[in-house]
């Protein structure tokens, strides 16, 4: 066995309960690739597997980083691909799942990630402007990439413009590919927007009862409330209920509504990779279609390793 299975696509569509369905049928090692789960302590808001779903089966790449450390795509890339050629050396075909658009594509496409360390100062001086302004500069010195982002997306754009006060050369010429040589099946998950909403609700209040203020309290707490990571999707909106900024009956809809904005980020990303299949998450059939998929992927793929000589003929 060799090649790469990823299970991708927006946010609640069951992602990660489907890859622990399959990787013991395959024997294979699931890696995470959620940019937010990798780091320890945020747990009940980004939807991490549980202790018992990680006893049950190992994951990768969870729980690898404190809170107050950054890890860059690059950083995660190299673990990705060495874990990945482990599982080759072993035979064993791994699982890479998550919702995180750019992990997946720096893994499956190979691409070549400038090497750039965060620039606090120069972000501090950036981040002082609007976003607006930023935006403009990233037109002027980087239009290729700002063709890809959008206007509002505030962290790719102050990214993009680091790395170009840094080298003095654009993002977009910086980051080339260099696909991996193994076999690749991405499957999506995904439903209409409407179904999405309801599933993103009934997440939300679940994630809600199971603790999830308290989970924000003890980090704010532990780190202060200007922690980068306390200012991402959910935790931001259970902050200005804390500061006293919102009502508690105002957080739930407000988290639902930006997580619903945050699904539709992620599929416009996701149908720029052409080579997803998608499936619908609600399907009763789901893992049977998974399996399927991943049967004749495997079968593709040991077909493709024989020698030539021993290939059947076509």
């Amino acid at each position: 066995m060799s090649g790469l299975v990823v299970i991708c696509g927006p946010t609640a569509t069951g992602k990660s309960d489907q890859a622990l369905a399959l990787a013991p049928r395959l024997g294979s090692p699931l890696i995470n690739a959620d940019s937010r789960q990798i780091y320890r302590e945020f747990t009940i808001g980004t939807a991490k597997p549980s202790a018992a779903d990680q006893a049950r089966w190992p994951h990768d790449l969870i729980d690898i980083a404190d809170p107050t450390e950054v890890i860059t795509v690059a950083q995660y890339q190299s673990l990705a691909q060495a874990l990945i050629q482990e599982a080759h050396q072993q035979g064993k075909t791994p699982i890479l799942v998550g919702g995180t658009g750019l992990y997946i594509q720096s893994v499956t496409q190979g691409l070549k990630i400038p090497a750039v360390p965060p620039q606090p100062r120069l972000r501090e001086q950036l981040q002082s402007l609007s976003q607006p302004i930023c935006y403009q500069f990233l037109q002027q010195v980087d239009p290729a990439s700002a063709q890809k982002i959008h206007a509002n997306d505030t962290v790719r754009t102050l990214r993009s413009l680091e790395i170009f006060y840094t080298t003095g050369q654009a993002a977009s010429v910086l980051q080339m590919v260099s696909p991996p040589d193994y076999p690749i099946l991405i499957l999506g998950l995904s439903c209409g927007m409407e179904r999405l909403k309801v599933r993103i609700a009934r997440r939300t209040e679940h994630m809600l009862n199971k603790g999830w203020v308290e989970e924000v309290k003890a980090l704010r707490e532990k780190y202060g409330s200007d922690l980068p990571l306390l200012n991402t999707l959910g935790y931001n909106q259970i902050g200005c209920y804390l500061d006293g900024e919102i009502s508690w009956p105002q957080v739930g809809p407000l988290i639902v509504h930006h997580t619903r904005l945050f699904a539709k980020r992620q599929l416009t990303w996701f149908r720029r990779m052409q080579s997803i299949q998608w499936l619908d998450c609600e399907a009763e059939d789901l893992q049977q279609q998974i399996w399927q998929r991943v049967e004749a992927f495997l079968c593709r793929s040991s077909v493709q390793e024989l020698p030539s000589s021993v290939q059947p003929d076509r």
